[in-house]
């Protein structure tokens, strides 16, 4: 008992002390892996969100949907059973055959699908408010016309603006309708009641002009500024100086509307930029001197304000005409050429040609001697492609040149006398071989066009342009090439075959007549031109009104290698390697001889073949009805004159080829036989035989009885 009360009290005292230090005990808890339960605490950090079923349903379809627009971005189609209706064709070509397929299915299916809720789609797509979406965006949508209506009103408080100053509140609010039109603030370019002076107008030009090339100006309202500021101007009686400054930068505005350099300007532009210039050169000529304009003037030492003394403006006419000019070829090359379009586009050369004509009577007396051959110049590259039929031509020009001005204007308007005194002023005072270069190039071209033969031949040897034209701009070359082919239709028409055939080689044997004369742009087997290069190339173009038939030009060509080389073949027949003078004809030959099957010829081509053959048998009728039967004859002016020429030509070659072939067959030939069967005359077939003598062609002797 002793032992239990002295163990109790061991106990209570032990636990009385403890319980004066610690009166809870501490107890080991076991480590916890996982949380069974969601308790209370856990429950008010995340907070549970009720759904509809629509809503969760509309949730399902926006997830599918979004993972068919990943499988659509990516073309896997093969891991798509339902989805959209696909309207990318190109897309579908680039696919692979097994996502092909798979779209394939997958369009199948979906419309095999919605034939069942064909009349929900239906409703939906009259009214998708009514379709049933989720609340949200019902009450969104709804929100939507609420702030719709709250803008509008506070929109229609704001356009309320006090008509006149003092009247009351109540009476003087109005709608102000629209924003202002270009020439409504052009008209609102100063406050009332300003005082119109130079310095007044020069600021607001110079605060017109400082927005030009700014991001977001407006060009066609700049236009509108400077005409409005220019018809200020002139109510304000400023003076000449001012209003020729104005036009300039008016004209200047026009050009700059346009800032691509490939396209062409819009007609509205083009039409008033003609009546701004023709304005201008008005302006210039009628002020007689009172107004010196030049690019050399800087524009401090300008004067506009100051009457008693010239007036200087910084501009130069001549750059404007030339860019005008540039301008209007560059409008025909933009249209297409067997349109109406292009005739239309067409009419406005004859207003070109005017403003060149009023500009070149007041540079004669105003200007520079470079100033005016560049005028001449332009003039001439309006003339020198055209036919003349007489000097009477032109009774418009002719009257204006009997009413007093001066220079070779009065000749060049009446006749092409003018054209050749033009290019005559510019060899002799032209300081640039570029001018020079293209005046006589274009002065060979227009003799050669009139049939004026030697003087066309004679100043083309002259100018030696064959040794230096490689070195000249491709522009220039181009009118070379040009030059070159009109000089051997010239040839040609006159009878004289071997330098017609000499004058169109270069540009027909090559196979590029067509770019080489700037008619057209080919294909290239070496090389791809790239965007640049076929731009650029498209800027050279000759307008179509220029250009020369390039069958025309293929046909005389191989006409030319026709009467030339047959006779040649007849008397090379068993030589080694003959002379090939034309590869293009000789080709076409060998072509012909590859065909198993030869019918009547058809193209002109192949009219060319079957005469040509046609005269290696001597058989010089048949030859000619072939040549004949080609219908680009036509389009020489003088068509039985053409014609005739042939013929002769056709009879003195198939002579000769006769005569080449079997001559080694007969011991004597008659004269007059000879004569009866090509039907020529026998002093013709004694000249003809007697050459071919002289230039030791034919062994033998010539005996007269």
């Amino acid at each position: 008992m002793a032992t239990e009360s002295r163990f109790f009290a061991a106990g209570s005292s032990e636990s009385e002390s403890s319980s004066s230090d610690e009166e809870q005990p501490v107890v080991a808890k076991p480590a916890i892996t996982t949380k069974p339960f969601a308790f209370s605490d856990d429950e008010e950090e995340t907070k549970r969100v009720v759904r509809s079923q629509k809503d969760k349903r509309y949730e399902e379809m926006t997830n599918i949907l979004k993972q068919l627009k990943n499988h659509k971005k990516i073309k896997d189609f093969t891991q798509v059973l339902t989805g959209l209706n696909w309207e990318d064709s190109e897309g579908r070509k680039k696919l692979n055959k097994g996502n092909a397929r798979s779209l394939a299915t997958l369009r199948q299916r979906l419309r095999k699908y919605n034939k069942d809720f064909e009349e929900d789609i239906a409703k939906y797509r009259e009214n998708p408010i009514l379709s049933g979406e989720s609340a949200q965006e019902d009450s969104e949508r709804q929100q939507g016309p609420e702030d719709k209506e709250r803008k509008k009103k506070k929109k229609e408080k704001k356009i309320k603006l006090k008509s006149k100053e003092g009247e009351d509140d109540e009476q003087g609010w109005t709608e102000v309708k629209g924003s202002l039109t270009a020439m409504e603030k052009a008209k609102q370019l100063f406050p009332k009641d300003t005082e119109i002076t130079h310095q007044v107008v020069l600021k607001k030009l110079r605060e017109i002009l400082s927005a030009r090339g700014k991001k977001g100006t407006d060009r066609t309202d700049q236009i509108e500024f400077l005409k409005q500021l220019r018809i200020i101007s002139d109510k304000a009686s400023l003076g000449v100086g001012m209003t020729v400054k104005l036009v300039f930068n008016v004209i200047s505005s026009i050009f700059d509307y346009n800032t691509n350099v490939s396209t062409c300007m819009r007609e509205e532009m083009w039409r008033e930029c003609l009546v701004q210039i023709e304005e201008l050169i008005d302006i210039l000529i009628d002020s007689e001197g009172k107004v010196i304009v030049g690019e050399n003037i800087p524009e401090e030492s300008e004067n506009v304000e100051n009457a008693d003394q010239p007036y200087k403006v910084r501009g130069c006419p001549l750059v404007t005409v030339e860019r005008m000019d540039d301008e209007f070829t560059k409008m025909l090359q933009g249209c297409d050429c067997h349109s109406t379009e292009y005739v239309t586009r067409l009419r406005d050369e004859e207003k070109v040609c005017e403003l060149i004509r009023k500009l070149q009577s007041y540079l004669e007396k105003t200007g520079s001697r470079s100033e005016i051959c560049r005028i001449y110049l332009r003039h001439i590259d309006h003339r020198y492609y055209k036919v003349e039929s007489g000097p009477d031509k032109d009774e418009d020009a002719k009257q204006e040149s009997d009413e007093g001005e001066k220079g070779p204007k009065k000749e060049v308007e009446s006749s092409s006398e003018g054209l050749d005194k033009m290019c005559k002023f510019i060899y002799s005072r032209d300081t640039s071989d570029r001018i020079r270069t293209r005046a006589m190039l274009c002065h060979v071209y227009h003799h050669a066009l009139h049939d004026r033969w030697f003087e066309a031949r004679d100043l083309m040897l002259m100018s030696h342009l064959q040794e230096t034209i490689q070195h000249s701009d491709i522009p220039t070359q181009i009118l070379y090439n040009r030059t070159m082919v009109q000089l051997g239709l010239c040839a040609f028409r006159h009878g004289m075959i071997k330098d017609a055939h000499n004058s169109l080689h270069d540009v027909q044997s090559s196979g590029r007549a067509k770019e080489l004369l700037a008619q057209g742009l080919m294909q290239q087997r070496q090389y791809e031109r790239t965007a640049e290069q076929e731009k650029i190339e498209k800027r050279r173009q000759i307008p179509f009104h220029m250009h020369i038939n390039l069958e025309l030009l293929e046909c005389v060509y191989l006409t030319s290698a026709m009467l030339m080389e047959i006779p040649w073949m007849a008397a090379h027949a068993y030589d080694y390697r003959p002379r090939v003078l034309s590869k293009s004809f000789h080709y076409q030959l060998r072509q012909s001889e590859k065909q198993t099957l030869i019918g009547p010829p058809e193209s002109m081509r192949e009219h060319v073949v079957a005469a040509s053959k046609a005269m290696k048998k001597g058989d010089w009728k048949q030859c000619r009805d072939y040549i004949l039967a080609v219908k680009v004859w036509k389009l020489f002016r003088q068509t039985e004159k053409v014609q005739e020429m042939l013929t002769r030509k056709i009879q003195e070659e198939s002579l000769r080829t006769y005569l080449f072939t079997y001559n080694s067959v007969y011991d004597s030939l008659s004269l007059f036989t000879l004569a009866e069967m090509f039907e020529l005359p026998p002093s013709v077939v004694h000249s003809t035989i007697s050459k071919m003598i002289i230039n030791e062609d034919l062994q033998v002797n010539l005996q007269l009885y």
